[in-house]
């Protein structure tokens, strides 16, 4: 193998347009180049046969006898280190007008000695000049180790491989190798033979290159544009400046607590990088890909967002509290996030607690408006964004997505004005999913004028509106629910005879809001098996969390009942299970209304924790003749003969009852290819009240006469 010649050149002269890091950079290495030059000097003296083709490929007994008895020492450590100190006091130069060194920056931000960049700079050699791949070659005496090996690395900076100190700087312990700047691979060979790499995200940093890593591509999340909110960012960031490196944000409902750690991250002067949990979590090698996040949040002088930490549930195994734990530990800002409650055993220091509080209904406005700024559309003049908002519980990053959605729906519609209907469709497009795999989803269809019922009724469903409407500014401005862990929930009881309209009434209510309603089926609830009730219902309440709807517990008492004295177990687990769902109602933050056909059989302790309790009675004569009307409707041809008024005299029905008699005569009707007439409509009710077990008697029917069959 022919070695460069031992004279030593001159150092390059920087490219003119060279930024100063490279420079800087350059310099070092032209330093580094004298000591290779030396070592292969070296080498070649004392090789008896340096011009043996096969050199590197045996060993000879030559060879061997030299080892044994003429070990080489280790290179002395000629370079002078005046030339390293007018290298750095160029940098820092540099730095003060303005430029980026990034070597410079390594050594401060991960702690390394002069040792350290020294060994740092021989394992990026062969990645920045090919010739090094085979002068390396010719130092390790094997053409086939084309990279710096820890005793080459250690030679070359004059540092005996006996000394434990200087060993440790190559150990997984060293700000090298656990900072993720420098890689000593193959374990199964001796120390000294071990091979260094430098990871290609490091060699491109210290290019100036801003490029990121791409094994963390897909665990970093999008960080949220910060909102506004000057009072509580202030004051992190002067947490963060004074040394707080580890914060925890408990996200209320309608809180942005990535946007307001964004923020305050960026106030201390610190980029930031979010990590998603999620990602994090299904990933093949957790720890591996947490050690590529931190080292690019650390290259990029950022801190790290993560969240949400209800992701990682200590109580699911060892894993997740393992990885917890080493998340709090990290040596750069960590801010993490969620909605559970911070458990001092995550971690073996206290964090800064932080609640990250909902948006006002004025940044929800002005949101919403900054996101509609500079489309082809704008709201319409009769929209009131501040009313139409008031009913949502919205996190400032959704206000802006449901604007967009609701100027893209605008759009499609080929109108240049947002209406309400566009408002509230935006909103819905930021449902979560999750809730309508445990309950049936409903879109509202149907209006105030389609209720049929008495004034006291009516008067409170209007009440249970306005309150859902209000709730923000009664119970979170003016605080007139303190205390005891209750929740900005509202909830309803709707009690009356089966067909009186309460299911249709909470999709009033929720239309007159904009929601969706959300309808819980009862057979995916309730389980046989001590627990799973409560852990099922636990499951909605939790989804419901994060849905603007209105939640529909139908038949509540089957879940809801009383609570009786203890006989048996089933009796004491019955109790322990109505006893979990009335503190977790007194709780929640959304909107629930249940529904009984038997007021009597509810706990009193539930009568007490709802709001709103809506009695609806059967309709007397007056209503169900507006009912029929209604079930009827205006697309269905009637007869002449049709007489409402005797309709509603002869069948006490309820509302859904006269409704399943409007649907059976229209059918009828269709067979007959005719108008519908009194014959069918009769023949309808005759039916309805034979599949209720009721009897018809003579005179419900005209003149006494049995209706004619169809």
């Amino acid at each position: 193998m022919t070695a460069v010649r031992e004279d030593a050149r001159t150092a390059p002269e920087p490219e003119r347009t060279e930024p100063p890091g490279t420079t800087y950079l350059r310099a070092r290495l032209f330093l580094v180049e004298q000591r290779v030059r030396r070592a292969v000097a070296t080498a070649r003296a004392a090789d008896p046969a340096p011009d043996d083709p096969l050199r590197g490929l045996h060993v000879s007994d030559e060879d061997a006898w030299r080892l044994v008895d003429d070990p080489v020492p280790p290179a002395p450590d000629e370079i002078a280190a005046e030339a390293v100190a007018t290298a750095d006091r160029w940098a820092d130069r540099a730095r003060s007008a303005g430029g980026r060194v990034p070597l410079r920056e390594l050594a401060e931000d991960f702690a390394l000695t002069p040792l350290d960049v020294e060994l740092l700079l021989i394992a990026l050699l062969p990645d920045l000049d090919q010739r090094y791949e085979r002068l390396y070659g010719y130092i390790n005496d094997d053409v086939t180790r084309r990279r710096a090996t820890t005793g080459l690395a250690l030679g070359l900076c004059g540092v005996s491989p006996v000394t434990g100190a200087a060993r440790t700087h190559l150990a997984g312990a060293g700000p090298l190798v656990a900072g993720g700047l420098l890689l000593v691979e193959e374990d199964d060979r001796p120390f000294l033979t071990r091979s260094l790499r430098v990871p290609d995200r490091v060699t491109g940093h210290l290019l100036g290159q801003d490029g990121g890593d791409g094994r963390a591509d897909g665990l970093v999340r999008r960080v949220p544009r910060p909102a506004d909110r000057q009072p509580v960012t202030d004051g992190l960031a002067a947490a963060l400046r004074a040394g707080d490196r580890l914060v925890y944000l408990r996200e209320e409902p309608g809180g942005a607590a990535d946007e307001l750690a964004s923020a305050a991250l960026l106030a201390a002067g610190w980029s930031v990088l979010a990590l998603d949990l999620d990602a994090l979590c299904v990933d093949a090698t957790p720890e591996e890909a947490l050690a590529v996040v931190v080292r690019e949040t650390r290259l990029r002088r950022a801190g790290l967002v993560v969240g949400p930490v209800d992701t990682l549930d200590p109580a699911a195994g060892p894993a997740h509290a393992r990885l917890l734990r080493r998340l709090t530990a990290l040596p750069v800002p960590v801010l993490l996030t969620g909605r559970l409650r911070w458990d001092p055993y995550w971690a073996d220091r206290s964090p800064l607690l932080v609640t990250a509080a909902p948006a006002g209904a004025a940044e929800r406005i002005r949101l919403w408006r900054d996101a509609l700024a500079g489309r082809s559309v704008r709201l319409a003049a009769d929209v009131d964004p501040e009313r139409e908002l008031s009913a949502y519980v919205l996190a400032p990053d959704q206000v802006r997505r449901a604007a967009v959605a609701a100027a893209q729906q605008a759009v499609l519609d080929g109108s240049d004005r947002v209406t309400t209907r566009h408002v509230r469709a935006g909103v819905r497009s930021q449902n979560a999913a999750a809730l309508a795999k445990l309950a049936r989803r409903v879109e509202p269809a149907v209006g105030w004028d389609d209720l049929v019922l008495p004034a006291p009724a009516r008067d409170q469903l209007t009440e249970l509106a306005l309150r859902i409407r209000h709730r923000d500014q009664v119970l979170s401005g003016w605080r007139l629910r303190p205390g005891g862990g209750r929740g900005r929930g509202v909830t309803a009881l709707f009690a009356g005879d089966s067909g009186t309209g309460k299911t249709m009434s909470a999709e009033v209510v929720a239309a007159d809001l904009g929601l969706d309603l959300y309808v819980v089926d009862l057979s995916t609830v309730v389980d046989k098996y001590v627990g799973q009730t409560e852990k099922n219902l636990e499951r909605i309440f939790t989804e419901a969390a994060g849905v603007n709807g209105v939640l529909l517990f139908d038949e509540a008492d089957a879940i809801f009942g009383k609570r009786s004295e203890a006989s048996d177990a089933h009796d004491r687990y019955a109790n322990l299970e109505s006893a979990y769902l009335l503190q977790r109602m007194e709780s929640f933050d959304g909107v629930a209304v249940l529904t009984t056909n038997l007021r009597a059989n509810l706990d009193e302790a539930f009568l007490r924790r709802i709001d709103v309790v809506v009695d609806f009675p059967i309709p007397d004569v007056a209503q169900r003749r507006a009912l029929w009307d209604r079930c009827l409707g205006v697309e269905l041809p009637r007869a002449d003969d049709v007489d409402l008024d005797h309709c509603a005299r002869a069948f006490e029905l309820s509302g859904g009852g006269i409704r399943s008699c409007a649907v059976s005569a229209g059918y009828l009707a269709a067979a007959a290819g005719t108008p519908v007439t009194m014959a069918m409509v009769m023949t309808a009710a005759q039916r309805e009240y034979r599949k209720l077990g009721r009897l018809l008697l003579p005179a419900a029917t005209p003149n006494g006469a049995r209706p004619r069959r169809a």
